[in-house]
């Protein structure tokens, strides 16, 4: 697919109102509620923001996810909503439909390194204390792992419940803080998101890994070098998934508080 390659109904991405200009966005808590679909409302101030700048999608959870969320509520491919599509921080990657260059994990750890690891995650998880426990626990990513103290199957009233105890528990915060110390020396970044679970990938490869995808547009024939890019997260805390994009001195970032408060940044900043 040629650089200028574009849904009907929208400029190339080099002839946009908005020269040069990139708008990317988390998923849970930005775009959508905590594993909630986006609303009517979010996906026509999306199209209108589209014509006038380029737009994407930037999520540490699979690419799968964010058709769940974004694309099945209205029967829509995820990728024809956006510009680009960047799932698991970057690592998959989608530009107009099509495939950008990936990377693994597995392939930069080492399969006796991340055996020794997810091992020892499992044994911490076998000994917690808390509310509920369900299953995947551990789930592998092309770029990272997820890691969920009650797992990743847990029904929405109890990711609920989990994320009252460990706002008050921390159990996150210790899990963390244990592999830190424990695995010091395989330079890896440890990320809390979302209600229940935490992230661990190399250092570098956190949301700030899809900037190299736009980067490199940058240097491909027609493509265009975005010279202003706005973030939008909720969780933009250290520590928090959204941290590392949104100090990036490329980046311009906006912290959000729920995905009405995302649409008032944007109808504010993009007069929409």
């Amino acid at each position: 697919m040629s650089a200028t390659a574009h849904t009907p109904d929208y400029p190339p991405l080099e002839d946009r109102p908005i020269k040069n200009t990139i708008c990317l966005f988390d998923v849970d808590g930005t775009l959508t509620g905590a594993c909630k679909d986006v609303t009517p409302e979010m996906t026509k101030l999306l199209a209108d923001l589209r014509r006038k700048v380029a737009i994407a999608t930037v999520g540490g959870s699979n690419f799968a996810k964010q058709q769940n969320q974004l694309g099945a509520p209205s029967n829509t491919p995820v990728t024809s909503m956006f510009d680009f599509n960047f799932a698991e921080n970057g690592l998959v990657g989608y530009k107009m439909g099509a495939a950008l260059p990936t990377n693994s994990f597995i392939q930069w750890i080492g399969e006796a390194q991340y055996r020794e690891l997810v091992s020892f995650m499992l044994h911490y998880i076998a000994d917690l204390d808390v509310p509920v426990k369900r299953g995947t626990f551990v789930e592998f990513r092309n770029g990272m792992i997820n890691v969920s103290p009650i797992g990743r199957n847990a029904s929405n009233e109890e990711r609920n419940e989990f994320e009252r105890y460990d706002r008050e528990h921390r159990v996150r915060d210790a899990f963390v803080k244990t592999l830190r110390e424990r695995f010091a020396h395989l330079g890896l970044t440890y990320s809390i998101g979302g209600q229940i679970s935490f992230d661990v990938f190399p250092k570098g490869w956190d949301k700030t890994y899809c900037l190299r995808h736009l980067e490199a547009e940058a240097e491909k024939p027609g493509g265009v070098k975005f010279t202003t890019i706005h973030f939008f997260g909720d969780k933009t805390y250290e520590g928090g998934n959204d941290y590392e994009i949104y100090t990036d001195p490329r980046v311009t970032g906006h912290s959000v508080k729920s995905p009405e408060d995302t649409m008032r940044i944007v109808r504010e900043l993009f007069d929409l």
